[in-house]
This record gives structure tokens, C-alpha cells and sequence, in this order.
């Protein structure tokens, strides 16, 4: 298997988010990610009673693809406001070597802000690299320093960045060089819950 991530848009995402990601992430894993084909707004995971959009319906949609893609992980983004039964937002999901993150909270304007480029776009490879770290088999790290720190706020995301703390950065190299996924498939939430997934 080809070891290399795959980003794959969900919907329309600006291309500059794409190449940004792209570049940011070829840094941390030392990988050349590619931009996959988009596929489709996800109007199948609407859930009108919530007003966002379910990030396990749209997980599975990216998972199943792996079944014909190379990539070693595929990352999906989105711009639209995720959620789990579980929790009132997330920013990002993982299962197995598919991963899935929204772009929507990670911006200023969300909040009544006014924008800021650079910062937005730390964010979003800080959320992209604690993800992706999931799917490696990383789980979430008290370090709030250590981009796989659980962020409940934007400020945690802000203040860990996406950088690995020492220990999960050697468990990391670790994951890279092993040939297989991590054993069994389940969600990792950003909380203390994991729920096992069943296709």
C-alpha cells in the first residue's frame, strides 16, 4: 500500500484550503499528499431538526471509498457544521485510516468575528494532524501543548498547535513505519467516548 494521505473534498472547499492543507501536511508526516476528485455536497447527512450535518453519515461515505483508493489514510474536509449524537459539535472524526474534518467552526466569522487567514489556516491543520494521528492509532494526549490534546474549545485548538509533544512524536514515527492500520474499527471522538463501528 501506497503510504500517503489522501485529501478528499466534501462539497466545495476553496482550493487555497486544499494546497495550504496539502503543503502543511506533506511537513508533518513526511508524505506528498494528493487532492482527490470531491465528492458530492453531503446532503444525505442534513439533520434539519439540529441544523448540521451528521459527521458518521459522511465517514462512512469516505471509508467506503478506501476500498479502491491507495492511499495509506484519506483525509475528508467539509465546510459545513458537524455533529454526533453524543456531543452538540465536532471538529473533526476518525475511523480506522479514514478521517473527516469541518472547516466551519475553525473561522472567525463563526463566532462574529472578524476573519484572520493565517489563523484559520493553523487550525485547520491542527485539526487535519490530530485526526490523521487518530487514524495512525495516536489517542488523545494530556499534554495540552501536543496537537493530539482533546480540544473542548477553539482555545485549546489554538494554544496546542500542531505539533506532536516527544512521546507521541516517537509513537507516531512508530505507526508510520508499521505496515497495518490500527487493530479494529472504531470512532474516535473528541471526548472521552468511543463508539464501536459497525459497517
Amino acid at each position: 500500500m501506497k503510504r500517503t494521505i489522501s485529501i478528499v473534498p466534501v462539497g466545495r472547499i476553496d482550493s487555497n484550503v486544499l494546497h495550504g492543507l496539502q503543503q502543511g501536511l506533506s511537513v508533518v508526516f513526511s508524505v506528498a499528499p494528493d487532492i482527490a476528485e470531491p465528492l458530492p455536497e453531503p446532503f444525505y447527512a442534513f439533520n434539519s431538526k439540529r441544523n448540521q450535518y451528521s459527521a458518521e453519515s459522511i465517514l462512512e461515505v469516505i471509508a467506503s471509498r478506501l476500498q479502491g483508493d491507495t492511499a495509506d489514510k484519506i483525509l475528508g474536509i467539509v465546510d459545513h457544521d458537524l455533529y454526533v449524537p453524543e456531543l452538540n459539535f465536532v471538529f473533526g472524526v476518525a475511523l480506522g485510516r479514514a478521517t473527516l474534518i469541518s472547516i466551519a467552526r475553525l473561522r472567525q466569522e463563526f463566532y462574529g468575528l472578524s476573519s484572520d487567514d493565517d489563523l484559520f489556516y493553523r487550525r485547520v491543520l491542527t485539526e487535519a494532524v490530530h485526526e490523521l494521528g487518530h487514524s495512525y492509532g495516536l489517542k488523545h494526549c494530556v499534554n495540552p501543548n501536543c496537537v493530539m490534546f482533546f480540544s473542548r474549545t477553539l482555545l485549546d485548538t489554538d494554544k496546542k498547535g500542531s505539533d506532536f509533544c516527544a512521546p507521541c512524536n516517537i509513537k507516531m514515527h512508530r505507526f508510520q513505519s508499521a505496515t497495518s492500520s490500527p487493530e479494529g474499527q472504531k470512532w474516535m471522538l473528541p471526548s472521552s467516548l468511543s463508539l464501536s463501528f459497525v459497517p
